[in-house]
């Protein structure tokens, strides 16, 4: 993919090395500040929306959780009885998903470090990506979906970041946090701009908005894609 590799490494220095314990208290339930609250709050919306995309029952269903973080989507997808893949480009983060899972889930969970495509095997009846495809080229999604189409059966469901002015605001003056702890640069898109870039790709299928959760300083697009089966 053309800057999908120099990305993913960016993304796991960040997430790995430079704001992991930012991230491990932030998808806590330990106090945080108002603006982290906020972003708090919107990821909770937005992971529920992104499972209200799923069927409620998951038994026997294998999922892909593709950029797991510290593991709040996949204890859900497991908690309705899904055998889930967690895969994270950062170790740091699947070792602190691993110490929280629950125990008794009436579903399993994999946790895997490393590349969402690369790192797991088989193929799965979803697959879901939630604020991991942020900091990526529409053409590098294209491709991702691509590869990832021939090993999922239904529907992928992710995210991106919504080019809009506030965003770009918001972002270009830092405010989400402190100059150490800011993740790579994400890159806006929209809906238009990656079905183009999947037809441009020769990708088919179908590509649909779901909805926009927008918290204080979290603004964060639900997408779904249905690639065409043989």
């Amino acid at each position: 993919m053309t800057e999908y590799a120099a990305t993913r490494d960016r993304v796991e220095h960040y997430f790995d090395r430079t704001a992991t314990k930012v991230w491990e208290r932030l998808t806590s339930d330990a106090p945080v500040s108002g603006v982290r609250a906020t972003v708090r709050a919107g990821r909770d919306r937005m992971r529920a929306l992104m499972l209200a995309q799923l069927p409620d029952d998951l038994r026997g269903a294998r999922i892909l959780d593709a950029g797991c973080g510290t593991g709040a989507m996949a204890v859900e997808l497991a908690q309705r009885g899904a055998d889930v893949v967690a895969v994270d480009i950062s170790p740091a983060l699947v070792e602190i998903g691993a110490k929280r899972m629950p125990t008794g889930l009436p579903g399993t969970i994999t946790w895997v470090a490393g590349d969402m495509l690369d790192a797991t095997d088989g193929a799965f009846d979803h697959a879901l990506a939630m604020d991991s495809l942020i900091y990526y080229t529409a053409p590098d999604i294209a491709a991702l979906l691509d590869r990832a189409s021939p090993r999922i059966n239904g529907k992928f469901v992710f995210t991106l970041a919504p080019r809009t002015p506030a965003l770009m605001l918001m972002w270009r003056a830092g405010k989400l946090f402190p100059a150490a702890d800011r993740s790579p640069v994400m890159i806006p898109h929209t809906t238009a701009g990656v079905a183009d870039a999947l037809r441009k790709a020769g990708v088919k299928g179908a590509l649909r908005d779901v909805e926009r959760v927008k918290s204080g300083f979290y603004i964060s697009n639900a997408l779904v894609f249905e690639g065409a089966q043989p």
